[in-house]
């Protein structure tokens, strides 16, 4: 100790710090074992490697959590070690540290619904919950054994902090003390630079989320090799918006066409009905799964089944996003969330040409439903960007015997209110309903408890009441005048649980039902061309005979030949585009990957095979990302070119 002044306070800094690094090993066990049946990993041995790799995203996370602890515990002074300041950094410690070890814990449930770890974004859409303590409590009732390993495990914690002390030293002082003491405190924290930066390089930057891709196998496992408080660090102040060039404007025009103008039809005016049925998967309706060939596969929607046989439907659509608001986006404006969500940008503030804005041009009153508290998810905030005439909401339907004591008004009230509502309005209307009820925590009313299957996982019976809540609305929407003279969509905003592995292949994940019913059945048939949320817009506009230009990324579904259909979304860290046989996955700046269209797994990179079509498709793709960049921060969602 007289060779070294402070050498074991160093000691004493080192384990705290290690202790953290233990607990984080901890969280990354629990968070694969709840997890387990998404992510692929092949044995002990790889899963060890993974947690390897994963120290790094550890050492980012821990070194910025303890900042001030770490520099407070080595800063040049003598009173370290007397205990009312050992007592200060203990309180500092445990405060920074348990508040971002427990956002570990909400992905050992979150991760589930959103296949990724949670961001900066994530946290975003609390913002506008009314009913946050109502959905705390439905958590902690629910999840209450991810409550338990997190308080068991600070109890451990903290237990093991406190046997490690600091033994008092009364120092007087001195040159030596001072120099050695300045000395090691420059050392440290030029060591902890390196730590949080993930090297030393000036040619690198700092390590990022998608560097965890780097050290895997398959896209899943980036997500054990990260821990979520890294996540949202690296997430916080981050905006991914940014312009590139890739083709010239007249490529961008000729193969994305983003402003679009169909004179297939007569114009009309039929009224137009939009479901988007929260987390109503494509896995969990039997005539959207006739052809995938799941061993013991089972549906829960008869309604939507039997009307599927009297509409035009698209067996191989998909989400442009991963949560409620972004299906919003993607279905009403034809806007798709990437690595960041569009609604959560600097940018979701600006005039937007959407569905909404061209038929209120063309006289349509608009609307859009939602049966949790007013403002919840972000709606009513984007829904008066959008420039909706009406919002209805719980405030609206003003009855909370129908509540269902955490999100909203059950569906099946819910769905006669909307019903009442539109047959009152003046047509032509535009309406959107936005459902509830097949989400966690997964129940259904009392009355029909035992009624619908509770299936192969939790949210099955929740699908089967929404099912039952749409027949009930048909039936009553059947006796009114404007029924007949009506265009009807369905569509899921993203998944949910998963029962079978054909849905837990990567590309396979937040597929979705495109449905599309005119009680005339002018539009009937079955469609497995790839389809996606984002197409759902200019298709009705072509449908009800739209003659002006209108700016939309999507493709018409009924009548599009210059633009092959395509999919495109942001998943396990890359953009992917799938068109034509391939899946091309993108960095933001290059192809990182091509599979075959039938790889859903993507499984087999084929870049080293690479051919004239992959070629094809990946300029495709950079023309895509550079409009959308380009006119979302140059604010030209409109038909201004």
């Amino acid at each position: 100790m007289k060779k070294f002044p402070r050498f074991s306070e160093y000691k004493v800094l080192v384990i705290r710090i290690l202790l953290a690094y233990i607990f984080y090993f901890v969280a990354r066990v629990l968070f694969y074992v709840y997890n387990q049946n998404l992510i692929s990993i092949d044995s002990t041995f790889d899963f060890l490697k993974l947690c390897y790799h994963g120290l790094a995203f550890d050492t980012t996370t821990i070194l910025y959590t303890n900042a001030l602890f770490i520099l407070f515990s080595v800063f040049p002074v003598i009173i370290n070690t007397q205990k009312s300041f050992q007592k200060g950094l203990f309180y500092l410690y445990f405060s920074t540290n348990l508040l971002m070890y427990s956002a570990n814990f909400i992905d050992f449930i979150y991760y589930r619904y959103t296949f990724s770890r949670s961001t900066r974004a994530s946290l975003d859409t609390l913002e506008n919950e009314q009913n946050k303590s109502e959905l705390l409590f439905n958590f902690l009732l629910n999840y209450w054994h991810v409550f338990l390993l997190f308080f068991a495990l600070a109890y451990i914690w903290i237990l093991l902090y406190k046997r490690i002390k600091v033994k008092p030293v009364t120092e007087k002082p001195s040159f030596k003390y001072f120099a050695t003491s300045t000395a090691s405190f420059l050392i440290i924290i030029t060591l902890c630079i390196g730590g949080i930066r993930g090297d030393f390089k000036k040619s690198t930057r700092p390590i990022n989320m998608i560097d965890a891709s780097r050290y895997v196998q398959n896209s899943g496992q980036a997500d054990v090799v990260l821990n979520t408080p890294f996540a949202i660090i690296r997430t916080w102040n981050t905006n991914t918006f940014k312009k590139v060039n890739f083709a010239s404007k007249a490529t961008v025009d000729s193969l994305l066409i983003p402003i679009k103008q169909y004179n297939n039809n007569p114009p009309t005016k039929p009224n137009v009905v939009i479901f988007i049925l929260e987390s109503f998967a494509r896995e969990y309706i039997g005539v959207f799964n006739k052809d995938t060939k799941i061993p013991d596969y089972e549906g829960y929607t008869p309604f939507v089944d039997s009307l599927a046989q009297h509409s035009l439907i698209f067996t191989n659509a998909h989400s442009n996003g991963w949560k409620s608001i972004h299906g919003m986006s993607s279905v009403l404006a034809g806007i798709p969330s990437f690595k960041n969500a569009f609604t959560s940008s600097p940018y979701a503030k600006q005039k937007i040409e959407s569905l909404v804005s061209t038929l209120e041009s063309e006289g349509y009153n608009t609307s859009f439903f939602h049966g949790a508290p007013n403002g919840s998810m972000g709606f009513l905030g984007f829904g008066n960007i959008l420039g909706f005439d009406h919002y209805y909401g719980k405030n609206e339907y003003n009855n909370d015997a129908d509540f269902d004591g955490v999100w909203g008004i059950w569906d099946e009230p819910f769905f006669q209110f909307f019903n009442k509502t539109l047959t009152q309005k003046k047509e032509p209307f535009m309406a959107t309903m936005f459902s509830v009820s097949s989400h966690e925590p997964y129940k259904v009313p009392e009355k029909y408890e035992g009624k619908f299957p509770k299936g192969k996982v939790n949210i099955n019976q929740c699908i089967g009441y929404t099912d039952y809540a749409l027949k009930r609305f048909f039936e009553e929407a059947k006796k009114q005048s404007w029924y007949n003279n009506t265009i009807f969509i369905l569509v899921a905003d993203h998944g949910n649980t998963i029962a079978y592995d054909e849905y837990r292949k990567e590309f396979n994940r937040n597929t979705v039902p495109i449905l599309f019913f005119t009680p005339n059945q002018k539009y009937v048939g079955v469609n497995d061309d790839f389809a996606q949320q984002i197409d759902i817009y200019p298709t009705l506009l072509d449908m009800i005979g739209y003659q002006k230009p209108f700016r939309s990324w999507g493709r018409s579904l009924i009548s599009e030949k210059r633009v092959p259909p395509f999919v495109i979304k942001h998943s396990a860290k890359v953009y992917q585009y799938m068109c034509g046989n391939y899946i091309c996955t993108f960095d933001g700046k290059k192809a990182i990957g091509f599979y075959d269209k039938e790889d859903k797994g993507m499984e087999r990179n084929l870049i080293k095979q690479r051919n004239a079509e992959m070629d094809a498709i990946e300029l495709r793709c950079k023309v895509f990302y550079q409009d959308y960049m380009e006119r979302i921060i140059d604010k030209r969602l409109t038909t201004v070119k």
